[in-house]
Order: C-alpha cells, then structure tokens, then sequence
C-alpha cells in the first residue's frame, strides 16, 4: 500500500469518526416540542392508503416488523443491532409487492438539502425512542451522504432490494424503538446487542 492511499484511508477513518461524533451530539442535544408533530403526520399519511404496520415476534426467519409503503412497495425489517462504537444498524428488505416496476419516492431521502443533494437514498428513515423522548436521525458522512443504501431508483414487480441504515444508538436500556420512514407505516422494532 502506498503512501499516499495510507493517508487517504487515515483521512477517511478520522471524517468518520468525526461525522459520527458530531452525530452523536446533535442527537443528544435533540428534544423540543416538535417531536410529536412529525409521528402524526407519518402516521395519518400512512392511515389514508389503509395500510398499517405488522408486527411479529422474533422468530428465527421472521422479520421484526413489516411496513407498507406507496404503490405496493413493503419494507420488511430483519435486524436492529447494537453495535460497541454506539451504533446501531437497521438491516431490512425493500419489496415491489405491486404488479408494475414502481419508481421509489424520493420522499425516502427526507427533506434535508444535504441528503436530497447526494442522490437517493433512505436518508428520511428516522427511530423514535418514546422512553427517552428523543428522535435519531440517520448517520451522515462528512461529504453529507447518508449512511443508508443509496443509488436506486425503480423496483421491478416482484423484486427487492437488500437495505440498510444506520443510526446513533439509543441507550443500553432502550430495547425497543419506532421506526419510521416518509410515506411508510410506522412499526415498532427491538433492538439487540
């Protein structure tokens, strides 16, 4: 390896390390009284196509929660892990349940200039810990990127798509988190580790 790609991958760790540590304090820092506008709105956007959220229990093979969206599009959510760097990881599967190829919303990236500016992504998806009264945001890296799948745009019929996003984590203590995406369902979901 030379030079010059060592200082280039050391450049990369530390933007990280930063971005995430900087992630970590505005999410500490959040709170106020707009937590509870953002839910609703969610929620009653979700009520007006009749779909709700299905919750199963962890059983091997079983996702933690599914989440319909618009135009037939599923979100099943395999894994929330805890990881040691105070992360936590949202794994999931992203379906076209409809029968025609469905462009994704570019509602999934939220609304941030920031995100909206790097492409498409799952950059909306927000955790909502009622215990602790506070709302993560997905990680960004230093270039503003989401730390989510990105790059889509169309689902065929019947296709999915492997996705993931990832989040501060909330405390120890907090075992169970909202999970929320624009023009999804809200679902509850475990966490482990």
């Amino acid at each position: 390896m030379s030079i010059r790609s060592t200082t280039k991958a050391r450049r990369g760790m530390v933007a990280l390390t930063i971005a995430a540590g900087l992630a970590l304090g505005v999410a500490g820092c959040g709170g106020g009284g707009d937590e509870d506008s953002k839910p609703e709105k969610s929620a009653s956007a979700s009520q007006d196509r009749g779909s709700g959220p299905s919750t199963h229990e962890t059983a091997e093979g079983e996702p933690l929660a599914e989440l319909r969206g618009s135009d037939g599009l599923l979100l099943q959510i395999t894994s929330a892990e805890r990881d040691a760097g105070g992360f936590l990881t949202v794994n999931g599967t992203l379906k076209n349940d409809g029968a025609k190829s469905v462009v994704v919303p570019a509602a999934l990236s939220g609304n941030e200039t920031e995100i909206v500016r790097n492409g498409r992504s799952l950059g909306g998806a927000t955790l909502v810990d009622a215990k602790g009264k506070k709302r993560y945001y997905v990680l960004r890296d230093t270039d503003g990127r989401a730390l989510t799948t990105t790059g889509f745009s169309t689902i065929k019929a019947g296709a999915s798509l492997s996705v993931f996003m990832q989040f501060p984590a909330p405390p120890t203590d907090t075992t169970e988190v909202t999970f929320q995406l624009p023009t999804f369902a809200s679902g509850a979901i475990q966490i482990s580790g």
